[in-house]
This record gives C-alpha cells, sequence and structure tokens, in this order.
C-alpha cells in the first residue's frame, strides 16, 4: 500500500464501506467501551472543582469570587489541550495521544489532591485541562471510525454521555466523599482511575484503521485492527482505501477547515459548541453554590447539581438515536432551545425544592443532550485527514465558552445580581446556540463520505 494506484485497485477494501456491512462485534464494543471510560474519567475531573468548591471555600477561608480563576483555569488548559491534540492526533495518531492524555490529567488531577494554596492549584488544575482537553475530541474521533453509519450518531453519542455521567457522579461521590474525607478525596480519586485506565488503552485499544490507511502505514497493521471484526473478509483484501482519498486531497489541515466547502460548517460549529458551554459551565461551576446561598445544605446542593449533568445520561442515547432517523440539526436545535426555557424556570423556583430539582433535571437533559451530539455532528462533518482537528478544535473553540461561564458566574455574582437574574440571563446564549445549528443544517450540511 505505497501509492495511490494499489489503494484503487479492484482488490482493495473500503474500509468504511466494510464496517457498514458488519454487524455490531465484541471488538467493536470493546472500543465503545473503553472510549466511554475515557470521557466518563474526563467528566468526573472536570467537575471537581465545582463540587469541592464549597468545602474549599471553608477549609482554605477564602471567599467564593477568589474561586473564579481556579474554576475557570483547567478550562485554559483544556483550550491548549483540545487545540494541540487534533493536528497532533492527525498526524501521529489518536491513540498516542488518546493514552498520552489520559495520563496527564490523571498525573496532575492526583498532584492537585496535594496542593496547599491557590497558586499551586492554579497550576496544577492548568496542566490537568490539558490533559482533559486533548481527551475527549480523540476518543470521539477514534469511535467515529470504528462505528458504522447507520449508528454512527446513537453510539458516538451514547459514548459521549459518559461525560455527563462522570460530571454527574462527580457529584453524587462528593456528596458522600467531601463530608467524611474532606475535599481532597475527590481530586485523589480523580486521579488514581485514570492512571489505571492508560495502561488498560496502552494494551487494548487499537489505532484507527482509517487514519493507517490515509497515513499509507503498512499493510499488516491495517489488517491487524480490522481482522477481529470480520477476519475472513480482511484476509481476502489485498489493500485498503477509505473514500476521502478520491475526494479530499492532501494539505494543511487549517486552511481545509476554515477555507472553501468547510468554512462556514466549521464557524457555526464552533459558534454553537461555545453558547452550549456558556450555559453548561455556568450551572456547573456555580449551581451548588448558588443553592447553597438559597440555604440547602451541603448534600442537597452537591445532589441537585448532579442531576444537572444525570440529565445529560438520559438524554444523549434519544438524541443520538434521533439524529441517526431525522434532521440531526434540527435534533440538536430543538434541545438547545429547550434548554433555555428550562433554565429560565430554574432561576423561577428557588423556594420549591421538588419542583427546583425537577427542572434542574430537564435543564440539563436538553443542554447536556445537545451538547453531546455536537462532537458526533462534527465527527460526520469532516473528512478522516481532519476529522481529529476538526472536533477538536470545535471543542477547544468552546472551551472558550466554558471559561466565558464559568467567569461571568463570578462577575454576575460579584455584581450583586440574585440567582433568578443569573439563570435568566442563559435564555440568550440558549438561542444563539439554536439559531447557529439550524444556520448550518441549511448552508452547510452534508457529511463526509
Amino acid at each position: 500500500m505505497n501509492n495511490a494506484t494499489r489503494l484503487t485497485g479492484t482488490s482493495s477494501l473500503d474500509v468504511q464501506s466494510f464496517i457498514n456491512r458488519q454487524p455490531l462485534s465484541r471488538y467493536q464494543w470493546r472500543i465503545v467501551l473503553l472510549c466511554f471510560l475515557i470521557v466518563f474519567l474526563d467528566g468526573l475531573d472536570t467537575a471537581a472543582m465545582g463540587f469541592i468548591a464549597p468545602a474549599l471555600s471553608q477549609d482554605w477561608g477564602i471567599d467564593r469570587a477568589s474561586l473564579g480563576p481556579v474554576m475557570s483555569t483547567a478550562l485554559i488548559g483544556m483550550v491548549f489541550g483540545a487545540l494541540g491534540s487534533g493536528p497532533l492526533a492527525d498526524r501521529f495518531g489518536r491513540k498516542l495521544v488518546l493514552v498520552t492524555a489520559v495520563l496527564l490529567f490523571g498525573i496532575f488531577s492526583l498532584l492537585s489532591a496535594f496542593s496547599g494554596s491557590v497558586e499551586q492549584l492554579l497550576v496544577l488544575r492548568l496542566l490537568t485541562g490539558i490533559g482533559l482537553g486533548a481527551a475527549m475530541p480523540n476518543a470521539t474521533t477514534l469511535l467515529s471510525e470504528y462505528t458504522p453509519e447507520r449508528h454512527k450518531s446513537l453510539l458516538v453519542t451514547s459514548m459521549f454521555c459518559g461525560f455527563n455521567l462522570g460530571m454527574a457522579s462527580g457529584g453524587f461521590i462528593s456528596a458522600k466523599l467531601i463530608p467524611a474525607y474532606g475535599w481532597h478525596s475527590l481530586l485523589l480519586l480523580g486521579g488514581v482511575l485514570p492512571l489505571l485506565l492508560s495502561a488498560v488503552l496502552l494494551f487494548r485499544l487499537p489505532e484507527s484503521a482509517r487514519f493507517l490507511v490515509v497515513r499509507n502505514r503498512d499493510e499488516k497493521h491495517v489488517r491487524k485492527v480490522l481482522a477481529p471484526i470480520a477476519p475472513d473478509e480482511v484476509a481476502m483484501a489485498h489493500a485498503f482505501s477509505v473514500p476521502e482519498q478520491q475526494t479530499v486531497q492532501g494539505g494543511n489541515v487549517f486552511r481545509l477547515l476554515l477555507t472553501g466547502q468547510y468554512s462556514a460548517g466549521t464557524l457555526l460549529l464552533w459558534l454553537t459548541y461555545f453558547m452550549g458551554l456558556v450555559i453548561v459551565y455556568l450551572l456547573t461551576s456555580w449551581l451548588p453554590t448558588l443553592l447553597r446561598d438559597g440555604g440547602a445544605s451541603l448534600e442537597q446542593a452537591a445532589f441537585i447539581g448532579a442531576l444537572f449533568q444525570f440529565g445529560g445520561v438520559l438524554s444523549a442515547v434519544a438524541v443520538g438515536w434521533a439524529m441517526d432517523r431525522w434532521n440531526p440539526h434540527k435534533v440538536i436545535g430543538g434541545f438547545y432551545l429547550l434548554a433555555g426555557v428550562f433554565a429560565y424556570c430554574v432561576g423561577q423556583s428557588l423556594s420549591q425544592v421538588t419542583l427546583l430539582a425537577s427542572l434542574v433535571l430537564l435543564a440539563g437533559m436538553c443542554i447536556n443532550g445537545a451538547q453531546s451530539a455536537m462532537p458526533s455532528l462534527a465527527a460526520r462533518f469532516y473528512p478522516t485527514q481532519m476529522r481529529a482537528t476538526g472536533v477538536s478544535w470545535m471543542l477547544g473553540i468552546g472551551r472558550f465558552g466554558a471559561i466565558l461561564g464559568a467567569w461571568a458566574g463570578a462577575s454576575l455574582l460579584g455584581m450583586g445580581w440574585s440567582f433568578e437574574q443569573v439563570l435568566a440571563a442563559l435564555v440568550l446564549p440558549a438561542v444563539l446556540a439554536t439559531a447557529a445549528v439550524l444556520i448550518k443544517g441549511l448552508v452547510s450540511h452534508t457529511d463526509a463520505t
């Protein structure tokens, strides 16, 4: 497989067509599970600061506004991790970047548990964020390249709900761990588990077959990673190809992202994901603290905050299933719009705990369901040669929305805004996200082949 002629011969096996023809194998389900575990631990570590903030503030004797930079610093690291990891994965491989990313956020989360000052915690959370930001887009990319088209949105979105489940689990776990063992315990857990997982990934996670083909890697390597799906058919192939080799010319991936047929879709994906993360991270970072200020106990605040993330777990599978059957842009847009409605209603229900918890759950179902679907939408839009870069840059640019959301919460509270006013303000980014994804569906809707 040293030149294009061999790849286009009659004995060439189209990797994506081959995957599309096969039933899902145990091998592919293992890839789903491993990628799910990666984003689960990513979510657990990402949400950790929001859940430990009340205890940390009390332990160190600092006010909540002082925690604003700590809330944001991991998100800044996630921007660098996401923006840098995509081009690296498109050049050196998805697996190498994934294993390295999981190792990074495991090591630095573990070290964060031993921080003795805000300054130390800031640096360590920044480094943790680099690993966190690199992991998610490449797990999404790798899984999308092993799934048949008929199930792609469902499986990728289901995997991505591991992020929401990880964030939700952080709330449920912290409600038990922190009162008993202190805020350090959640960071310790968030460090040890990724280190264990990275060892499993090293030996049990395959490289993307599509990546190996477009990078002209050894045919034996391609054959090895595809054989567990259907060994007899792979054994008969003399060469391997992917459709993009005929439709996408090589070149600078950044030029491809921002020029020609991909430019409008790229910018609209960025805007949509950015606005969604403004909502997610303002609520994730500050909802437990806002509830505590409203009179809820530490356990109640952590539990209701966890419901927001758990809502995404409940809805992600439904969103992915719907995307495989109907217009995915309209499905996602509808969820963003409902998220704005429910966020507003949450702000009007502080005095009624049961209603508040129900509305938080519904808001989480809508916004996290929509956000979980966006990496799948991006993975379908970009071809293999630029898929990791396209997905990771959407997530990386979107992280600026996460930073804005966490920072806006601190700023608005510092200005004396009420719980109701902060939640009402979230209607604006919800409407903008809805408009952006619907416009993308009109002007740049074609999936890569």
